[in-house]
């Protein structure tokens, strides 16, 4: 039983709550990465989920984006759309934007090209050709690359960035696309502990206006990120609540954090 039926309201009936995974199941030859799976994420929030290797963390990526279709259960977005009923491109286009663990920019162009390039709304080849940035559009832009840290960058090529600052190009990129859930994975493998301190800090920024769901490892980036976690293992939610709640869970520490 989730937080929310346990308090007698089912979160798919809030329109607090912009995404719910109900009793979702996944196996794959006889493995079962999801095993009845059932948690939510609130609109404007910012949540980690933590837990051992196979512990159903990028299994419940896939099946949020349409990557993975679920034996059973249904992923309900927005209260109402129900996500396993899609494919990843109209997820996509919902506004649900994911960012992989490695991270994937246009090398050759500018930090500007790039944000520009991932600009909201498709475009043919001849509306390409011909099109030009609107005010609006430019400001956005400017917004965007205050927000990941990369003004001084602008007309860098994107190939000689850091590995952080490329990690924070993509985050802006999926910026541009107006999400308004975006799905991290392990945003601070490879970092500096300076990249990885802003790292933490620009999640916490964009979440409000955009509700973040981060999977990690590493302890100390999740205590920066000072959000609820969600313990996943074996396919299912084990403890929920804030960092120094679930390591102090036994459970918890018997199966994932060790003594």
């Amino acid at each position: 039983m989730t937080p929310a039926e346990a308090a007698g309201q089912m979160p798919d009936q809030s329109p607090d709550t912009i995404l719910y995974l109900d009793g979702v199941t996944v196996s794959f030859d006889g493995f079962m990465a999801l095993n009845n799976l059932s948690l939510y994420v609130l609109a404007g929030e910012l949540r980690a989920i933590i837990g051992p290797n196979g512990a159903g963390k990028t299994t419940m990526m896939d099946v949020v984006t349409g990557k993975t279709r679920p034996d059973r259960g249904k992923v309900l977005f927005n209260g109402i759309t129900d996500l396993t009923r899609m494919d990843e491109a109209r997820i996509a286009n919902l506004g649900i934007g994911r960012k992989f663990q490695k991270p994937t920019v246009f090398e050759h162009h500018t930090v500007f090209d790039n944000l520009e390039l991932a600009l909201a709304g498709g475009r043919d080849v001849f509306q390409s050709l011909l099109f030009k940035l609107s005010g609006a559009q430019s400001d956005r832009i400017d917004e965007v690359m205050e927000i990941i840290a990369l003004e001084e960058a602008r007309f860098a090529e994107a190939g000689s960035l850091s590995h952080g600052q490329k990690q924070w190009l993509e985050i802006g990129m999926l910026l541009m696309q107006e999400p308004d859930l975006l799905l991290v994975d392990e945003p601070a493998a490879g970092m500096t502990d300076a990249e990885t301190e802003q790292t933490a800090i620009l999640l916490k920024r964009i979440a409000g206006d955009h509700s973040v769901v981060v999977v990690e490892h590493d302890m100390e980036f999740v205590r920066a990120l000072d959000c609820r976690v969600t313990v996943l293992h074996e396919g299912r939610v084990l403890a929920e609540g804030s960092l120094e709640k679930v390591q102090n869970d036994e459970t918890v520490i018997e199966v994932y954090l060790g003594r």
